[in-house]
């Protein structure tokens, strides 16, 4: 059985219309996402061009770079209850922080190298104004590098709001359970850190203001856009 048809078939049977069955099936679909290589989804030939990469030299300078090739996603499958995709990611491009609602998310970096910076919400006795501005803590802030184990992001923890930047070409495979669906409130949305010292009308101990940041809302800017792609790897037997 081929290792992505074994991906989708521990998929099935663990992952459902209100997410993971329990802990239990999570680390099942984790254990196989692990076994997962560039070669078992079509990308060995992106695999080996990484790994002989070097970084441009008109990136390695601090500059604005005007254009570049953009983030393409190859859909590989999905249904109610969870999809299955890729991410490629050019070098320097940036997915910018983004949120899961109500989702459990598996991602699998099958080559190259990334940053993530990733957080979780915080619950406050003083709502305030959220629909403006929420407090958030810092999970995960740091480099993976290719290979390595699946990261898994819940609904409230391990990171559900996060942002990715490619250091490398890299690929991520990720699931989702259940998928983003706008009707049913689980629609993606963008974020960026507010300062501090805006009237946000949130309190919080200040002697734990460290620990966290404040998080807001805001569309993306026009030139960044995710194309979607032609998924290469073997056909999935539904």
């Amino acid at each position: 059985m081929a290792a992505i048809q074994k991906l989708y078939e521990v998929c099935k049977v663990s992952l459902f219309e209100k997410g993971p069955s329990s802990p239990e099936a999570v680390e099942n679909v984790r254990a196989v996402l692990d076994m997962i290589t560039p070669s078992d989804v079509g990308l060995e030939c992106e695999a080996q061009a990484v790994r002989v990469w070097r970084r441009p030299r008109a990136l390695s300078r601090k500059t604005v770079l005007h254009s570049s090739p953009a983030i393409r996603y190859r859909h590989i499958y999905e249904c109610k209850s969870f999809s299955i995709g890729i991410y490629c990611i050019p070098a320097s491009s940036i997915i910018p922080l983004h949120n899961h609602p109500g989702m459990t998310v598996l991602s699998k970096l099958l080559y190259g190298k990334v940053h993530v910076k990733a957080y979780d919400w915080i619950d406050i006795d003083e709502p305030g104004n959220l629909s403006k501005v929420r407090p958030a803590k810092v999970v995960r802030h740091g480099e993976i590098s290719a290979p390595c184990a699946a990261m898994v992001l819940r609904p409230t923890d391990g990171g559900n709001v996060h942002a990715l930047k490619a250091i490398t070409p890299c690929a991520i495979l990720d699931i989702l359970s259940p998928p983003y669906s706008s009707k049913d409130g689980r629609h993606c949305s963008y974020f960026r850190r507010r300062p501090k010292s805006d009237q946000s009308g949130i309190l919080w101990d200040r002697t734990r203001e460290s620990e966290f940041v404040l998080l807001e809302e805001y569309q993306p800017r026009d030139n960044f856009v995710i194309r979607r792609d032609l998924y290469t790897g073997p056909t999935l037997e539904l």
